[in-house]
């Protein structure tokens, strides 16, 4: 009788459970844990299991984090953005550096990453302003963009620039959820081309700069004035780029910006890693050599490949079938997460949900198509399969989020 009760209160509780949520991550987890001992097989490092017992904490927090309203979370968001930024000083006061980077702290002997809770962070705060004040005319963009812009700068100076590339791609996708206009995001984005074609093709700006004057105009308040100034910023843009290039710019940041072009340039440099992932994937075929397995993967010819570069160590392991398998679990993930923010009770809990989605989607397809060769080295991890600890249990944090959402389920909220 009390079995039968027990079986029934545990049915009860996985039918309440997202299933997407809850077991897709720990699959990732499972794999990238064996991925990632296959990578140190020659390096007699036995942290590998590491990455399972902070997926298992994380999980916890998750669970945890599931249970309470993260309308509840408001009162605590402007101390935890202020927590962060003093983290953030705090890195480059007494922080730990490693590869040319000043990123970590150390705590009670254990190196944490603020720069991965500021994402967090930045998500949160973000998710608060714009709940009140929705994006219908510039103004409305000036302060969301002042609050991300000190997290920003100070994790773009240690100098982290992939994870400051994400903070982008969280602010544009939480204001255009927020009610943005596509336009908007385009002027926004379009200093990238006209920085990219200033240096590649001078030529074509005689017909970028007007198309983009012609987008400000038909999208802006003020047409002709304001025309007038995004082309003529436009312009500064193009000319200043080569000072930029120069100086805003580490030299082994401008090297993984050119190399993922021709990495033959440099075969035992700059392009070394990109070429190794690159014939590593290619060695899987179809099957894979099989987990722990891999030759290229035990003679270590692929540096942090149990960080960065840990899709390659599953291209050659797993093959083309293990590969898509990982690629589909993250798309039904990201799926889940977009329906999540759809069907949320409150704009805050959408957004949050939102911005949490573009984090970790934008996260998956740069470091994707920098293994494969389709992007520079960003150094931006891949997504629970990643070796870093403080990555991953801020990842997990996130998911109980997006599972506190989701267990307040549907709601009569309007579609954005």
């Amino acid at each position: 009788m009390i079995n039968l009760k027990i079986a029934r209160h545990l049915k009860k509780r996985i039918q309440k459970l997202d299933v997407i949520l809850f077991f897709v991550p720990i699959i990732l987890v499972l794999v990238s844990g064996l991925l990632i001992a296959s990578t140190q097989r020659q390096a007699n490092l036995a942290d590998w299991y590491q990455h399972w017992i902070t997926a298992a904490i994380g999980l916890i927090f998750a669970i945890f984090i599931s249970k309470v309203s993260v309308e509840k979370l408001r009162i605590f968001i402007i101390p935890i953005y202020i927590i962060t930024i003093a983290s953030l000083i705090a890195v480059r006061l007494i922080g730990i550096s490693a590869l040319g980077s000043q990123r970590w702290l150390s705590i009670a002997g254990v190196n944490f990453q603020p720069s991965e809770l500021a994402k967090l962070t930045a998500i949160l705060i973000l998710a608060s302003v714009l709940d009140s004040q929705r994006v219908n005319k510039i103004s409305d963009i000036i302060r969301p963009l002042i609050i991300i812009f000190i997290p920003w700068i100070m994790v773009f100076i240690q100098p982290d620039l992939g994870t400051s590339l994400v903070f982008g791609a969280i602010i544009l996708s939480m204001l255009f959820w927020a009610g943005m206009s596509l336009n908007w995001i385009f002027l926004a984005l379009s200093g990238i081309g006209t920085a990219l074609l200033s240096g590649l093709l001078t030529s074509s700006l005689l017909v970028w700069i007007p198309f983009i004057g012609y987008i400000a105009y038909k999208s802006l308040p003020k047409k002709i004035l304001s025309a007038s100034l995004i082309m003529l910023s436009q312009i500064v843009l193009a000319i200043s780029t080569q000072w930029l290039w120069m100086n805003a710019l580490k030299d082994y940041q401008r090297e993984r910006l050119v190399l993922f072009l021709d990495p033959s340039k440099d075969p035992l440099g700059g392009g070394y890693h990109l070429l190794q992932s690159m014939v590593g994937i290619g060695s899987g075929q179809v099957l894979g050599t099989g987990l722990l397995q891999g030759e290229l993967t035990k003679l270590r010819f692929i540096p942090e490949q149990h960080t960065d570069f840990i899709f390659s160590a599953l291209g050659e392991e797993t093959g083309f079938v293990g590969t898509c398998f990982v690629l589909f679990c993250f798309f039904i993930l990201m799926w889940r997460i977009l329906k999540i923010a759809f069907k949320a009770r409150t704009d805050f809990e959408s957004l949050i949900v939102i911005g949490i989605g573009s984090m970790l989607m934008f996260q998956v397809v740069v470091n994707i198509f920098m293994t494969i060769g389709l992007g520079p080295v960003t150094g931006i991890p891949l997504p629970f399969m990643s070796y870093g600890r403080t990555a991953l249990f801020v990842n997990f944090i996130s998911l109980g989020c997006c599972l506190s959402v989701a267990r307040r389920g549907q709601s009569s909220r309007k579609n954005l």
